[in-house]
């Protein structure tokens, strides 16, 4: 009861935004006239900060290296892997794609890509018997989960494929199936 009294006897006035700034008392808004700043940003951004120039030493291997013949400069790299005891990179290989050690496409030319065996098949009706079109149809619509609608303009599509992203034995039942009522399936 008291809490309640001690609540109501607390006016409480609606507060704009502008009416408390207790978080930034100095607070000056913005001339509506002015013009944005602009700043000036570097040439190159780097994100270790500026370095120190290179000196004289680095300075004339660098043009020693550049003076030599393009094939003693191929060979510096394996060179220095060697000498500072680097290990060697390995190459890359995503889905039969070999990407070599440097990732880019041609870093693997000299490998033969190797054949995957495929695993999913699609099932593409070819052709069927206009006398038993009904079974064909009731047929797709016992493997698939379509309506007798969806399933029937399927039929009429002929060829189309009807099942996609199936096993191999199970390919090779469903084209068993339409085979007995009278179509003509493949497996691709």
């Amino acid at each position: 009861m008291k809490s309640l009294a001690l609540l109501r006897s607390i006016r409480m006035r609606p507060i704009g935004p502008l009416q408390i700034r207790s978080f930034q008392p100095d607070f000056v808004p913005a001339d509506p006239k002015s013009k944005p700043k602009r700043y000036k940003l570097p040439a190159s951004y780097d994100p270790y900060g500026p370095r120190p120039p290179p000196s004289d030493k680095i300075i004339q291997l660098a043009e020693k290296i550049a003076a030599l013949p393009p094939e003693e400069r191929m060979q510096i790299g394996p060179t220095l892997r060697e000498r500072l005891r680097h290990p060697k990179m390995q190459s890359i290989s995503v889905e039969g794609v070999d990407l070599g050690a440097r990732g880019g496409a041609g870093g693997g030319a000299g490998k033969v890509e190797e054949k995957v065996e495929k695993t999913a098949f699609d099932i593409k009706l070819e052709k069927f018997d206009a006398a038993s079109k009904i079974k064909v149809i009731k047929e797709v619509r016992a493997f698939t989960s379509l309506g007798l609608k969806e399933a029937k303009d399927m039929v009429e599509k002929v060829p189309v494929v009807i099942k996609q992203g199936v096993t191999k034995e199970e390919a090779n039942e469903i084209i068993e199936k339409i085979k007995a009522v009278g179509g003509v399936a493949v497996m691709e």
